[in-house]
């Protein structure tokens, strides 16, 4: 069992910034990869950005591209987003996730998710 616990969130105007926190505990040494994603209002839940516990590699939706960075801390068990020039559309609830697959972009790849934590961004 892997434990994730989100934070940071909160409401920031269009090009502000904010930066997510996602603590894992638990069976964390056999995962492969940390992933977020998010959720607005009436739609899906969709992929945003993972990144590979061991090496590091990162990958990111276009939507997020060069505006979001994903980070790791190892030793504290934690993933970060930075999240940089937000706009309305980014408004959503961001879900951390983790999983012990070879396939880190689809949500059924994913074993654990947290709670969430709501991102509002206005206009």
């Amino acid at each position: 069992q892997v434990q994730l616990v989100e934070s940071g969130g909160g409401l920031v105007q269009a090009g502000g910034s904010l930066r997510l926190s996602c603590a894992a505990s638990g069976r964390t040494f056999s995962m492969t990869a940390m992933g977020w994603f998010r959720q607005a209002p009436g739609k899906d839940r969709e992929f945003v950005t993972k990144i590979d516990w061991s090496g590091g590699a990162a990958y990111y939706a276009d939507s997020v591209k060069g505006r979001f960075t994903v980070s790791r801390d190892n030793a504290k068990n934690t993933v970060y987003l930075q999240m940089n020039s937000l706009k309305p559309e980014d408004t959503a609830v961001y879900y951390c996730a983790a999983t012990y697959s070879l396939v880190h972009t689809t949500l059924p790849s994913y074993n654990y998710w947290g709670r969430g934590t709501q991102v509002t961004v206005s206009s």
